[in-house]
């Protein structure tokens, strides 16, 4: 290839990567923005928790039901469509958000926003994945930085808005715009997907569903899907759980348990961030194993000592931890399904489904022998995963 041209293709590479990390940041600001607004849209829409339950239950169930048909059809040739057909639905779904008045014009934005941002966010990933097929783990951790910026900055532009009299309407009409000029940027490329390049020979949508089933065979692929289930743990799971273990369990006050979480999101945030410069210089796999082993023996620290700021100093040291599984447990998957970067995201989904149902076993669990002991059960993430990476 000529130097020109290679040079060219090269900043076409990396004018892609930043606008998939973009995309990537928008659909955790999004998520940020809506987890601090939930107190504020109940008061303006008069909704019961029912619906607020519904409004995060319905969606998120048509979206599992179509995302693993967009995986497949992302990898039979249509994933520039779909990424692009995805971020007009996304903006759209934001637009309605921003402008509903009552429960149903925000359940039908919710609903039409979470298959949305599989198509448009999910995809995307799928591709970035792509464009360097020998760096999987570095780039997963790079999305993995730009999710928790999102996250972090959402409340963030919700409070400005508030801050400038606005309302949680404004910050949402805010992030359909920015969807609006992510869209724009990848319109400028004319092939999304670098590794289709050519329409000829691609397989038929039977066929990508017979190349999953074959692909969900592979012992190595489903070691990937497996640990990333139980990784969860010790990420959203433990997440979703810390504030209630630390008030009903441990006896803290509600703003003690506030400073808890901000310790772990801030010190996620701060893990990610050391985590691309690591995994340049070491293996992600040598990494994880070491940073396994650190959890196992951290985490039980964790749950008996018996001071708060222990507590915190080792939860500081749990976020740092942590903050790499996702991202080389998911570069792992991509590399053990080559040309197969769509089809990773319908599998994903599927064991996600299964995986979805922990935190209500986890939760009826607590209700039968307490949330103190239920706590204990988080312990099989490294032990999971120090036996998965056992002989790899």
């Amino acid at each position: 290839m000529p130097l020109k041209n290679k040079s060219k293709t090269t900043r076409k590479a990396i004018g892609l990567i930043i606008i998939f990390l973009m995309i990537e940041l928008l659909d955790e600001l999004v998520d940020g923005v809506r987890g601090a607004a939930w107190p504020l849209i109940r008061h303006d829409l008069h909704l019961s928790y029912v619906q607020v339950g519904m409004l995060l239950t319905i969606p998120n169930t048509i979206a599992s039901l179509l995302e693993p048909i967009l995986g497949i059809w992302g990898d039979v040739g249509q994933r520039r469509q779909l990424i692009l057909g995805g971020g007009v639905v996304f903006a759209i779904a934001l637009l309605l958000i921003s402008l509903s008045n009552d429960f149903a014009l925000l359940l039908a934005g919710f609903v039409l926003f979470y298959p949305a941002s599989g198509s448009f966010v999910s995809l995307s990933q799928a591709t970035l994945m792509d464009i360097e097929p020998t760096r999987h783990e570095q780039n997963m951790a790079r999305w993995a930085l730009a999710g928790s910026l999102g996250n972090a900055i959402g409340p963030l532009l919700l409070a400005g808005a508030i801050t400038l009299k606005q309302s949680w309407r404004s910050a949402f009409f805010s992030l359909a715009v920015f969807t609006v000029s992510l869209l724009a940027m990848v319109w400028r490329y004319p092939l999304v997907n670098p590794t289709l390049s050519v329409n000829e020979g691609l397989p038929s949508f039977q066929d990508g569903i017979g190349n999953a089933i074959v692909a969900l065979k592979r012992a190595s692929v489903l070691r990937w899907l497996t640990l990333l289930q139980f990784s969860d743990l010790m990420l959203d799971v433990l997440s979703g759980f810390l504030a209630l273990y630390l008030v009903d369990a441990i006896g803290t006050s509600n703003t003690q348990a506030s400073l808890a979480v901000t310790v772990w999101l801030s010190f996620g945030l701060l893990g990610d961030f050391l985590l691309i410069p690591l995994l340049e210089r070491v293996q992600g796999l040598s990494y994880l194993k070491v940073s396994a082993l650190l959890v196992l023996g951290l985490y039980p620290a964790f749950l008996v000592v018996p001071h708060f700021t222990v507590k915190l100093i080792i939860l500081a040291g749990l976020g740092l931890l942590n903050a790499g599984w996702y991202s080389i447990l998911q570069g792992q998957l991509y590399t053990a399904m080559p040309g197969q970067s769509g089809t990773v995201m319908t599998l994903s989904n599927v064991f996600g489904l299964v995986g979805g149902f922990m935190p209500l076993a986890l939760g009826i669990l607590a209700q039968q022998i307490g949330l103190q002991s239920t706590m204990w059960v988080l312990l099989a993430a490294p032990i999971v995963l120090l036996l998965g990476l056992f002989k790899v």
